[in-house]
């Protein structure tokens, strides 16, 4: 899908292991299913509450159209054009503000580590560099998740 940078599905295996910093935000340990990703998602728990075990689809995109052209990064309540937020439970805009790697002993890169900031909700995707190959420091993503019922 154009715009789409990435998409897995996560498993919850723990919720603030440093302790609940804040009332209404939580600090998720997650792990992917097919990429064997390592997620950390704060999420404002108020709103959207999860719970350990839990399953959830995760896709971090560039834009919210379908059709995967940019758009201006601010929301319209009033747009009747169909979004890729429509099938989705919780979305947040963000911005990429470092990328980690962890250098092999020949040089490249194996594991990268991309970090979002969501208005102060923090994200750290770490994983295969080859899963990461769109991200850039400074763009801006949304990230979009719905819990999945097995």
């Amino acid at each position: 899908m154009a715009g789409v940078l990435f998409e897995d599905i996560f498993d919850v295996k723990d919720i603030d292991p440093e302790g609940k910093k804040f009332d209404r935000v939580s600090r998720l340990h997650c792990e992917s299913e097919s990429f064997k990703m390592d997620l950390i998602l704060d999420i404002n728990s108020q709103i959207y509450p999860m719970d350990l075990g839990d399953k959830f689809r995760l896709v971090l995109a560039t834009t919210l159209r379908e059709d995967g052209y940019p758009d201006d990064g601010e929301f319209n309540p009033m747009d009747e054009a169909p979004s890729r937020a429509d099938s989705f439970e919780y979305v947040m805009y963000g911005k990429i503000y470092r990328i980690e790697g962890d250098e092999g002993a020949s040089g490249e890169t194996s594991r990268l580590a991309a970090y979002v900031s969501y208005g102060g909700l923090l994200m750290r995707l770490q994983g295969d560099a080859n899963n990461l190959h769109g991200f850039d420091v400074d763009n801006h993503v949304y990230l979009l998740v719905k819990k999945l019922a097995f």
